[in-house]
């Protein structure tokens, strides 16, 4: 008898072991996104586009969990918590929006467990440190898109311009970057006003903005409250040019917005246009690959810019992983900061929305080559030349 249970015994822990090296192989992906919520029409094609990433990579399985935040900064870090203290995650992919994401650098940096931001302010990887080193982002820095809008502007005789931004980080961030450009086009910003996601009228700051008498209006929102205020200009009677920013380049926009925002201009990746770029613009063929990666799972004309990101953010994280496993195994500390170095030294990555090349000041890695700018023509996009 006590043969036999030694047996058992030895059996069992034998089983635990089995178990814990096939926990050890597997790679764990935390994701958090805004599924719903006032950036749902940004976070459900993030959220599609995690359902296309590979399920092994460097050989081993990949596990993602993908949590809904509903655009809510405290569900965001709630959901980043979760993911690395109960799901042991090796690295994190999100959040949508850019609260969101600047709210999940304690947690991330505390744990020291990687994360790869989808939202667009550079205030999310700069100004560079100990915190800000286990974060990077795929989409374009606001001043990048700042001073293609400026210079479109500058080129079709705008001097003056209304701004109306979220009453958030976004909104702020988007001033800032943009009243860089605009000086250095000689571009007077004479109105700056702001709105909560969630407002249903913008009236009020409409009528400034029309008072100002501006040559074009600058809206920066993203997803859909982006479409309030231009509704409210055109019903209002504005006649001058309308701007957006990168943050409205998907469908959900137009079907919106509707006839009240055709005519808008915007800089936009190039996967929104992917079919329209030149043969030898440098990313068509990977801006292509996901477009049709996304259609054949989700249906014609349903990809978006901002899946676009998470496509590029599961692209990063494919080509570090392999480098990574060199040094240490999925579950561990040591795989965790090898998978960090090995984001840092990604170079030549052609994703949906341009080439990456990171450095240990660049956690960002794009190039103009990640802008094009286009105009919004019967409900549909356009390049611009």
């Amino acid at each position: 008898m006590m043969i036999r249970r030694t047996l058992i015994a030895a059996a069992a822990l034998a089983f635990l072991g089995l178990n814990a090296a096939v926990a050890q192989a597997q790679i764990k992906v935390g994701v958090t996104v805004s599924a719903t919520g006032p950036a749902a029409s940004l976070g459900i094609p993030e959220k599609n586009t995690i359902a296309l990433m590979p399920s092994k990579i460097g050989g081993k399985t990949v596990e993602y969990i993908v949590l809904d935040d509903a655009s809510d900064t405290t569900k965001a870090v709630a959901n980043t918590r979760r993911l690395i203290t109960e799901d042991k995650v090796d690295i994190v992919l999100g959040s949508t929006t850019t609260p969101n994401s600047l709210a999940m650098i304690d947690a991330v940096a505390e744990a020291k467990v990687p994360m790869i931001s989808m939202a667009a302010s550079a205030r999310i990887v700069e100004p560079m440190d100990d915190k800000k080193r286990w974060v990077f982002k795929t989409p374009q820095n606001d001043i990048m898109m700042s001073l293609a809008i400026a210079a479109h502007m500058a080129d079709n005789g705008v001097r003056k311009v209304g701004f109306i931004g979220f009453a958030d980080a976004y909104g702020e961030g988007w001033f800032n970057e943009f009243s860089k450009a605009a000086a250095l086009k000689g571009i007077q910003i004479v109105a700056n006003e702001r709105y909560a996601r969630n407002d249903t009228s913008v009236t009020a700051q409409v009528l400034k903005l029309q008072a100002a008498n501006p040559d074009a209006v600058l809206i920066a929102g993203s997803g859909t409250p982006a479409a309030l205020p231009a509704k409210t200009l055109k019903e209002r009677g504005y006649a001058g040019k309308q701007y957006q920013t990168h943050g409205v380049a998907n469908n959900d926009f137009l079907r919106v917005g509707g006839k009240d925002v055709d005519g808008t201009i915007l800089p936009s990746g190039p996967v929104l246009v992917a079919d329209q770029l030149p043969a030898n613009h440098p990313v068509r063929k990977s801006a292509q690959a996901y477009v049709a990666a996304y259609e054949a799972a989700n249906g014609k004309g349903s990809v978006s810019t901002f899946g676009a990101h998470a496509w590029d953010a599961g692209a990063l994280m494919a080509a570090a992983v392999p480098v990574a496993l060199k040094k240490a195994q999925p579950g561990t500390a040591e795989f965790r900061a090898a998978l960090r170095d090995a984001l840092e030294q990604v170079k030549d990555l052609a994703g949906a929305h341009g080439i990456f090349n990171m450095s240990p000041g660049d956690h960002l890695g794009l190039d103009q080559r990640a802008r094009v700018m286009v105009k919004i023509e019967n409900g549909a996009w356009k390049l611009q030349p």
